[in-house]
């Protein structure tokens, strides 16, 4: 097997198991690494040659872009949309919220709700706080 395949096959599982560990963001710059390491073996380098280009290629990615790709991934709240900008949400009670359920308005959207905490009963008109969402149904709190 020429050594840009065993290169190739290293990259396509170092890609592989970057998408099965979400959030990590290792794997990645090491296949990007690995992929460096294909196009040099193909030119025909050797194997001192390839083993630098995977060596420096997987250092200055996980010194470049995974400092980059952690901060992506840490957006704070007030950058988020859609469903992952609701927890701290603020909004209000629209029907009598309880372990059955009950709505509430956030932005300006109706959503079905859940109090947090069980057993607890949030009347219609209070201010709540969306803590978690499941599903389609906001779990909220005072």
């Amino acid at each position: 097997m020429p050594d840009w395949a065993i290169w190739a096959v290293l990259a396509v599982l170092l890609a592989a198991g970057e998408l099965a560990t979400t959030g990590l963001f290792f794997l990645g710059p090491v296949a990007l690494a690995a992929g460096a390491a294909v196009i040099v073996a193909a030119a025909g380098a050797g194997l001192v040659a390839q083993l630098v280009a995977f060596v420096v290629g997987s250092a200055l990615g996980l010194l470049v872009l995974r400092p980059i790709a952690r901060r992506y991934l840490r957006v704070p709240p007030v950058l988020r949309t859609g469903v992952a900008a609701l927890p701290g949400a603020r909004g209000t009670v629209l029907q009598r919220i309880d372990d059955h359920g009950g709505t509430i308005s956030v932005g300006g959207a109706v959503w079905t709700a859940r109090p947090y905490v069980e057993g607890v009963a949030i009347e219609s008109g209070v201010a709540v706080e969306v803590v978690k969402i499941e599903g389609a149904t906001a779990l909220v709190m005072e």
